[in-house]
């Protein structure tokens, strides 16, 4: 019926502190079955995108960069592994879907969602116990292994593991990112494409820094927080609300993604929102979390915060906390510094909404360092699942 709406099966969840919609790829209309154009309006319209308001009213996105976010999975052709993850970052304010990398956050619900979606063989769903989904994440050619807990065949959802940023606990979906450096496509080829650990980045109008740009998890260029007059316990407010701060921090991220090689010309940056990430670090220091709650020094190893589509995210995006990991394992980037330096397989960072674990295993070889796999837990849940509609196009 012209003028009318399309329905499409589609499921809202939660993964980590994130939320998308998720699609299995079959059902979405022929058009949006391939990429290009037709999937990007789809997923827009989905979304609520764009909106020069800004809320993402007339659409199921939350105007957040943690909530405008859609997932599409489909069967994997690929040997070893279950299904395939695609992500889609949906700018909120324009008119582009961002497939330049994964979210970490969102990759907790894939497990569950390709189990319920019947994507993994029955036989390898235990009646209790861990079920061991394999994923190959699209965007930046990785494989992620769930680990997601199955209670009477179907996948388990409440439990007791809390995590900062979600304000009811679940149950715990462990992740392992195995090889997760040298983003390939997505990054610049190599796990630091400048060859250093430390660079100084020169960044017009705010001066010369010292940076780590790594390509681990996702690409993301860390800078100490001293050096741009922040301390690492700053809440959302304080970068948000700041106009200047936000503007910097885009520059120095531009000017960070043309040293990695992922665009040739800083104003490129504005079409290439989710990838880079920017990050800023310090030594531990006790703080209020936003929740209201103490973060003790004593109980992290530094203090790191993230920007995602030009905001302070509230908690941190679960790719960054796998560069977070990697630059930790390795001795002599700045994130490693902050931590303490030395020889780690493991840290805890304090973030704006409390704190994160997350582990790496870095090894050197013939002055290369390497990283196998970088591990954390995070959980997940379906809030709603049925139909998503959208106007015919």
């Amino acid at each position: 019926m012209s003028g009318g709406q399309v329905k499409i099966p589609a499921t809202y969840m939660r993964g980590g502190t994130s939320k998308g919609v998720f699609f299995r790829l079959q059902d979405l209309p022929a058009a949006a079955q391939v990429p290009g154009a037709a999937r990007d309006a789809l997923l827009l319209r989905v979304i609520g995108s764009p909106d020069p308001y800004g809320k993402q009213i007339d659409g199921m996105g939350g105007a957040t960069s943690s909530t405008s976010k859609a997932v599409i999975v489909s069967p994997s052709t690929r040997p070893g592994h279950d299904v395939d993850y695609l992500f889609g970052q949906v700018a909120i304010d324009q008119p582009f879907v961002d497939w330049s990398g994964n979210c970490g956050n969102l990759s907790a619900a894939v497990g569950p969602f390709a189990i319920a979606a019947g994507m993994v063989d029955p036989a390898r769903i235990p009646e209790n116990g861990l079920c061991v989904v394999r994923i190959w994440q699209a965007n930046i050619g990785k494989t992620i292994v769930a680990h997601v807990p199955v209670s009477g065949g179907a996948v388990q959802e409440t439990g007791d593991f809390e995590l900062d940023g979600v304000t009811f606990p679940a149950a715990e979906v462990q992740l392992e990112f195995l090889d997760p450096a040298d983003e390939g496509e997505g990054g610049g080829g190599a796990m630091f494409p400048t060859g250093h650990l430390v660079d100084d980045l020169d960044v017009p109008g705010v001066g010369t820094l010292r940076a780590t740009l790594i390509n681990a998890g996702i690409p993301t260029i860390f800078i100490d927080a001293a050096s741009i007059g922040y301390t690492g316990t700053e809440l959302q407010d304080a970068i948000n609300g700041s106009p200047q701060a936000l503007a910097m921090f885009e520059t120095i991220r531009a000017h960070g993604a043309v040293r990695m090689g992922l665009i040739a010309q800083v104003d490129e940056a504005a079409r290439r929102q989710h990838t880079p990430k920017i990050a800023f670090v310090a030594p531990p220091a006790t703080y209020g979390a936003s929740s209201g709650k103490r973060v003790h020094a004593q109980d992290i190893d530094l203090l790191v915060r993230a920007l995602s589509m030009g905001k302070l995210h509230h908690a941190m995006m679960g790719t960054a906390a796998v560069a977070i990991g990697t630059a930790a394992a390795i001795p002599g980037t700045l994130v490693n510094l902050a931590a303490g330096g030395g020889v780690r397989t493991a840290v805890r960072f304090g973030h704006p909404s409390g704190t994160l674990r997350v582990g790496a295993a870095a090894v050197e070889a013939n002055g290369q360092w390497q990283v196998t796999k970088a591990s954390m837990s995070r959980s997940a849940r379906v809030l709603m699942e049925g139909w998503v509609r959208v106007p015919e196009m």
